[in-house]
């Protein structure tokens, strides 16, 4: 059996007048996170980690931020693209891992909400998606509320 693994970082400052999508997921929050896209953290870490397992780069190389036909782009059509690329190449997911680090809004909720967002773009049952969320105690940017942040893991195998 031929496999990859790959991960995924993302980073995006919080600040006022933006929505809060994480996972495909609108959250009530009084501030939302900032970038050219939807700034969805979780979706665009899964991307890397999917991008990566196939040493294919990360989401900047396929989406530049330069570029501004990808300005207020909705991540979960990016995601469903870099899946498409996934299995054009003869890969599948196995699985994916992930957690998002955020001070507030509480996430516990929603993550039923965003692994079925996730499942249902890729065409995988979100019973392979793992997402989870916890704070960082208070400690740095996240910590601090200035960001959000997500890492993900994906195991690829070759179909």
């Amino acid at each position: 059996m031929n496999i990859r693994i790959g991960n995924g970082y993302d980073i995006h400052q919080l600040g006022p007048d933006r929505p809060l999508i994480l996972g495909g997921v609108t959250l009530d929050h009084t501030l939302g996170l900032m970038g050219h896209s939807d700034a969805d953290v979780l979706t665009h870490a899964i991307m890397d980690a999917l991008l990566g397992a196939l040493a294919l780069g990360d989401i900047g190389h396929f989406f530049p931020p330069t570029d501004p036909k990808w300005k207020g782009a909705d991540s979960l059509v990016l995601l469903e693209q870099v899946h498409r690329e996934i299995n054009q190449r003869g890969w599948q997911v196995v699985n994916i891992d992930s957690v998002i680090v955020a001070e507030k809004p509480k996430l516990k909720p929603h993550l039923p909400a965003m692994r079925a967002k996730l499942g249902k773009v890729m065409g995988i049952s979100q019973d392979v998606i793992s997402v989870k969320a916890t704070t960082n105690e208070k400690l740095g940017p996240t910590g601090r509320q200035e960001g959000i942040c997500s890492y993900a893991v994906a195991l690829l195998t070759q179909t």
